[in-house]
């Protein structure tokens, strides 16, 4: 199994990684759209991911990895299952563009359902992501069959398989983490709204920078594991900073006074629904946990205000400014400076 680049070694990129992280500590944000220049970590970043992520509950032998102390789950576990308990790494499923529907919901064996009267389930991608992140690459190419179907299953948390009559469901709630480079294709309006946080990543322009990140690289193609090692404190200290953040997560409310806040924001720039309040305040308070305060201030709902928004704006004709700078405006306009 090849070594991953490590998270804490990647150079710049902060709003990209702090999306990442609020994604780590409050699943319901609703996923992360990274979007930029091609090598610009947006995948290393999110492969990274996964030797950040502390090891979850899971029930023993279920091909859901469902959670013991849930009330719902696939319905196959059976038994005790507070009493098969273990440990496993939080899955992180890459769905590859070109993947089979089959692949990718499951496939029901109808030979031996037919034939034997047994229905016979092999598990996809989606039952793969369950309680994790399913990551896909180019995600503005995806074909459309296969985001109609996404679109379903990030909507109802719940996968079902349709084959000559018979039915299987079962539970899949991921966190979806898309990366794509926006000149080879828009991304459908639909799947667009599904992504909590938009993130927008450039080719670096410090030489300092760039200098740093091919040193690092080379750095680790030659001795993946030397190079891991070296990080594995700093990787370690943000494993620790996500775990506590999640216990933090649940003792933190967000006052009228911020909530207002972030309806001000939503009105000025004209965000479409409420989606955009609700991300707000979510990803507020989760990096308010994330660092470790005692309550959401309105320095947390500025870090956040461009990813929650920018893709959720509408194109204004007389006014060609890039969505991110018209949200930095609102802010000036609106709030004292941080």
């Amino acid at each position: 199994m090849s070594v991953p680049y490590p998270f804490s070694a990647i150079v710049g990129q902060q709003e990209m990684k702090l999306a990442i992280l609020v994604a780590a500590i409050e699943p319901a944000i609703g996923g992360v759209l990274v979007l930029g220049d091609r090598g610009t970590g947006k995948s290393t970043a999110v492969r990274g991911l996964a030797a950040l992520l502390p090891k979850m509950r899971a029930v023993r032998g279920c091909a859901y990895h469902c959670d013991p102390a849930s009330h719902h789950s696939c319905g196959d576990c059976g038994g005790d299952r507070k009493a098969r308990v273990e440990r496993v790494p939080v899955p992180v499923v890459d769905l590859p563009l070109g993947a089979s529907e089959d692949r990718v919901v499951g496939a029901l064996d109808l030979e031996r359902a037919l034939g034997q009267g047994v229905k016979v389930f092999e598990p996809g991608l989606l039952a793969k992501a369950h309680r994790g992140f399913l990551y896909i690459d180019e995600v503005n190419l995806l074909e459309d069959h296969l985001v109609d179907l996404l679109i379903d299953v990030a909507a109802s948390g719940e996968n079902v398989v349709e084959r000559e009559g018979l039915s299987v469901r079962h539970p899949a709630r991921f966190v979806l983490v898309g990366s794509g480079n926006p000149e080879e294709g828009e991304l459908r309006p639909q799947l667009l709204d599904r992504f909590g946080l938009s993130v927008e990543v450039r080719t670096p322009r410090e030489i300092a920078e760039r200098v740093e990140i091919v040193r690092r690289r080379d750095a680790y193609e030659r001795d993946p594991e030397a190079f891991a090692t070296r990080w594995s404190k700093a990787d370690a200290a943000v494993r620790r900073q996500i775990e506590r953040g999640r216990d933090k997560l649940a003792t933190l409310d967000v006052s009228d006074e911020v909530l207002t806040q972030a309806a001000r924001l939503c009105q000025a720039v004209g965000s479409d629904g409420l989606r955009g309040e609700l991300t707000l305040m979510r990803a507020a308070r989760a990096v308010a946990a994330l660092d470790g305060a005692e309550q959401v201030t309105t320095a947390h709902l500025r870090q956040v205000a461009a990813p929650s928004l920018r893709h959720r704006l509408r194109r204004n004709p007389l006014d060609d400014t890039g969505s991110g700078e018209r949200i930095e405006r609102a802010l000036g306009e609106l709030f004292e400076p941080a």
